[in-house]
């Protein structure tokens, strides 16, 4: 599945009013980005909010960024995927993650995040109509599960990374996988304000054990961690400036190696930030 070169990643696409959903979508595809992400949240009904996205949309294609596994029956993602695809053109992926012990634990379940993903994946392949490959993704962060990607899905699409982090990607899976990050965005001049509407959205996941690990991984220390992310850590997985400064973070990933990247407005204000999703698109040529 082609996802184009630049996407949207949007809570607001899942949360809002569906008549302000579907006019915004309608509106995204006109303007020509290539891909509608929507985030899994704490689980819900994310194939009918898919579906709305679907509807109101012709060229467009939507993804799930990411579904958790501990919230989604694989079977019912299976039957809802391939209903999505037979009825819209087969414009949907179907993005999932493996969260973290405290989403197991809630399931009743150990954790064992290759296992369980692995575990996952086979039962859509065995699903009634299986899920393709070619149309699911992970969010794969650490090496181990990057390499469980690229063999069974059609690539990995990692939160809070760094050019650097998508060249890494890019060398393991070699040519063929999708390398799909997300990418944080604040349209803002000033430093100080950038980097506190960072902090308000990020600061919260630099206390989760996953991402933790990656960003230490990504050579980030324990002093970056702290006090919702030193400037060094902010500036680094958030483009913040005019939009010559978000396109130039955003070629920095396909540079490295990236298939598509999907740009999250953060702290726009209340609302739908449509005002930024069209200033944003001349970023799609």
């Amino acid at each position: 599945m082609q996802l184009g070169s630049t996407g949207i990643w949007s809570i607001e696409l899942r949360m809002a009013d569906p008549h302000e959903i579907a006019d915004a979508a309608a509106e995204l595809d006109d303007l020509g980005w290539g891909t509608l992400w929507i985030p899994g949240l704490g689980g819900g009904d994310i194939i009918a909010d898919s579906e709305r996205l679907l509807r109101a949309t012709h060229r467009l294609n939507v993804a799930i960024g990411v579904a958790s596994i501990w919230r989604h029956p694989a079977d019912e993602m299976a039957a809802g995927h391939a209903r999505l695809q037979d009825t819209y053109g087969r414009r949907h992926m179907l993005g999932l993650g493996v969260s973290d012990p405290a989403a197991a634990q809630a399931a009743g379940r150990p954790y064992r995040p290759l296992a369980d993903m692995g575990r996952y994946l086979d039962d859509l392949d065995q699903a009634p109509t299986p899920t393709l490959p070619t149309e699911r993704l992970m969010a794969a962060l650490g090496p181990k599960m990057t390499e469980l990607a690229g063999q069974r899905t059609a690539g990995v699409h990692p939160f809070m990374v760094t050019p650097d982090y998508t060249a890494a990607a890019r060398q393991q899976l070699g040519d063929g996988p999708l390398v799909a990050p997300y990418q944080a965005v604040v349209l803002e001049r000033d430093p100080a304000k950038a980097r506190a509407a960072a902090r308000d959205f990020l600061g919260v996941f630099l206390g989760m054990d996953h991402y933790a690990r990656s960003l230490l991984r990504q050579g980030f220390t324990e002093q970056d961690l702290a006090a919702g992310g030193s400037d060094r850590l902010i500036d680094s997985v958030v483009a913040w400036g005019d939009v010559e400064a978000i396109g130039t973070r955003l070629r920095a990933h396909h540079q490295a190696g990236a298939d598509h990247v999907c740009l999250h407005i953060v702290s726009a204000g209340p609302g739908m930030p449509l005002p930024q999703w069209r200033e944003l698109a001349v970023l799609t040529a």
